[in-house]
C-alpha cells in the first residue's frame, strides 16, 4: 500500500517552527522550556526572514534556519545543542545537536545555518 503526505501536511509542522522568535545555544539537551531558559550559553532573536521552506533533497520538505553570527556568550560551557523557542507562546519548539564547541562568557559565537526536514511517510 502506497503512503502519501501532501505539501500542506509536511509544511504544517515547519510553519510552527518558523514562528520561533528565539534561538538558544545550550550545554546539553533541556528537559523542557524552563530548563532551556534557565541557562542558555547564548541567544539570538529570530525574524520570519531567518526561515525558508523548500523541497528537501530526496523528498519531503525542509525548513532552513539562517546562520546566526556574532552572538555574545553569556556563560562558560560547551555548546552542543540549539533550541528554537516560541517565547510569546511559551513553547520549546525544537532542539537539535550541534558540533560541540567550548564557549567562554563574553566571547563571540557563531551558529551555522541548518535545516529541519519533514519527511514523507514510508
Amino acid at each position: 500500500m502506497a503512503r502519501f503526505a501532501g505539501r500542506p501536511v509536511l509544511d504544517a509542522g515547519l510553519d510552527i517552527l518558523a514562528a520561533a522568535d528565539r534561538l538558544l545555544v545550550l550545554a546539553g539537551q533541556p528537559a523542557d522550556l524552563a530548563a532551556a531558559l534557565a541557562a542558555p550559553l547564548a541567544e539570538a532573536a529570530l525574524l520570519p526572514a531567518d526561515f525558508a521552506k523548500a523541497d528537501a533533497p530526496g523528498g519531503g520538505r525542509q525548513l532552513a534556519v539562517s546562520a546566526q553570527d556574532g552572538l555574545v556568550a553569556m556563560a562558560n560551557g560547551t555548546a552542543d545543542h540549539v533550541a528554537l523557542i516560541d517565547g510569546a507562546g511559551g513553547r520549546l519548539l525544537y532542539v537539535t545537536t550541534c558540533p560541540p564547541q567550548p564557549v567562554l562568557a563574553g566571547a563571540a559565537l557563531n551558529v551555522a545555518a541548518w535545516t529541519v526536514v519533514a519527511s514523507p511517510p514510508v
